[in-house]
């Protein structure tokens, strides 16, 4: 493959982009979802790919076009490689600028949102392991892993499902992925659509604090602007730029986190092959990206015992963030077969229609139990980012807390501080099928059942039950 290739590649990437964001401008049904633009240009990118554009030249006899659509199999095996690539850099950068804020202090301010957002990570595998177990495999024949689908497509999200590539070959059920896209996609768009529902239904029957009518976002919120009065700059210039570009130093720390987490990965490995590799195999299958957070929070502990100068920016970091969460939904959506979820398309229905459930249902009847204050504002926000990501719970959180006077935003910022390295794409989402593969679904699903019940009770018994002041301190910022 040519340099010149792979950079066309690239650059389409951008052309998608700048087309979506303005369908996302004018088109009002994709305002009024919420939809971002990076979902839009990759469906634009699969509708012109060979699974779309392709079929549909192949039945008019055009061999041309039937392979790769109106892209080429260049730009296809170049959009393949990069999720697996960019989701790295975004998982280094999760924690970086975040001042990590001691257990004590974490767990007095988010612990019931600890609880709650563990119960509802969890039980997205006890309930999807059980339908692998007794529907998915003896109905459909498909492999126990299917049932971590939820966890990775909902909680994870896109970049997860795309991550997750490498592992899902390994174990010989590559339409995983595809699954997995198409379950993150669905996660997307529910996280709205039922979150909005949700926040109507709260308004009308008085479960929320802060909001008491409903509130319509302006006209420039739905298109994704920012108005004029309202813009904030997108960094800030820590060091002069003729000794070297921030953005380029900002990248050069992701780019440290990345490779510490790939020498531990490799150290790992290493150790693993040398003593117990002959009778399991597990860090050898688990992918970079969760390693890579673990080297983002030594660079910021780092940062933080040594950057006296205070030059990392965080908004640097989370821009950077952004570009690769952009380029990595449109590459992965892009490069998307369809051919394999219509293959499985039973099984998919059953999977959306359980996590939806599932997530939706933990909102309406534990919440409220587990929370003991602002369980609407705390819960909403943990609803969006369990079915999508964290950008989506933060919509649904300045929706029903426009002035961010519940403390749900400080408590949700530190859940996810805690909770990131292991759901929604750490440890416990990249070790789970290769635990299923070693030791069978059995151990996976009695250690997932075991710290369901444990944080349920948790917030039944314990947080609940126990009145939480709300702690005036300084907000936390959550990356998108």
């Amino acid at each position: 493959m040519s340099p010149n290739a792979i950079g066309f590649a690239l650059l389409l990437l951008g052309v998608m982009m700048l087309i979506a964001k303005i369908i996302r401008v004018k088109w009002r049904l994709a305002q009024k979802l919420f939809i971002p633009s990076s979902i839009i240009g990759g469906a634009l990118a699969l509708l012109v790919g060979p699974d779309v554009f392709g079929r549909i030249a192949g039945l008019f006899g055009t061999d041309r076009f039937a392979e790769s659509g109106l892209l080429t199999p260049e730009i296809i095996e170049v959009w393949k490689t990069l999720p697996g690539l960019l989701i790295s850099l975004v998982f280094a950068g999760l924690l970086m600028g975040h001042k990590l804020p001691s257990p004590r202090k974490a767990f007095r301010v988010a612990g019931p949102q600890i609880a709650f957002g563990m119960t509802v990570a969890s039980g997205q595998y006890v309930f999807g392991l059980l339908l692998a177990i007794l529907v998915l495999g003896p109905v459909f024949g498909l492999p126990a892993m299917a049932g971590t689908l939820i966890e990775i497509g909902f909680e994870g999200g896109h970049g997860t499902a795309a991550g997750m590539a490498g592992t899902f070959e390994e174990f010989g059920f590559p339409e995983g992925q595809d699954l997995a896209l198409g379950l993150a996609t669905v996660g997307v768009l529910s996280g709205i659509i039922c979150g909005i529902a949700l926040i109507n239904w709260g308004v009308r029957t008085g479960k929320t604090t802060e909001l008491r009518v409903d509130a319509e976002p302006s006209v420039a919120e739905r298109a994704g602007l920012v108005e004029k009065e309202r813009r904030r700059s997108a960094g800030t210039l820590t060091v002069n730029p003729s000794s070297i570009e921030p953005l380029t130093l900002h990248f050069g720390l992701l780019a440290v986190a990345v490779l510490i987490g790939w020498l531990m990965l490799e150290g790992i490995q290493w150790v693993e092959s040398k003593l117990w590799a002959d009778s399991f195999e597990l860090f050898a299958h688990v992918p970079l990206f969760p390693i890579a957070m673990i080297g983002g929070i030594i660079v910021q502990g780092l940062i933080q015992a040594f950057d006296r100068e205070e030059i990392v920016d965080v908004q640097m970091i989370e821009r950077l963030q952004g570009f690769s969460l952009d380029v990595l939904v449109i590459a992965a959506l892009g490069t998307l077969s369809l051919t394999a979820i219509a293959a499985n398309m039973g099984p998919f229905i059953l999977l959306a229609v359980t996590g939806l459930v599932w997530t939706a249902g933990a909102f309406i009847f534990l919440a409220r139990r587990m929370l003991p204050d602002f369980w609407f504002e705390r819960g909403i926000a943990d609803v969006g980012q369990a079915m999508g990501v964290t950008s989506t719970g933060l919509i649904l959180l300045r929706v029903v807390d426009p002035d961010l006077k519940t403390p749900a935003y400080q408590a949700f910022g530190y859940k996810q501080l805690i909770m990131e390295p292991f759901f929604g794409g750490g440890l416990v989402t990249a070790g789970a099928i290769p635990i299923i593969a070693n030791f069978g679904v059995g151990w996976l699903f009695a250690g997932m059942l075991a710290l369901f019940v444990g944080a349920l009770a948790a917030g039944l018994l314990y947080f609940g039950r126990r009145p939480v002041a709300a702690a005036a301190e300084e907000p936390v910022t959550v990356a998108p």
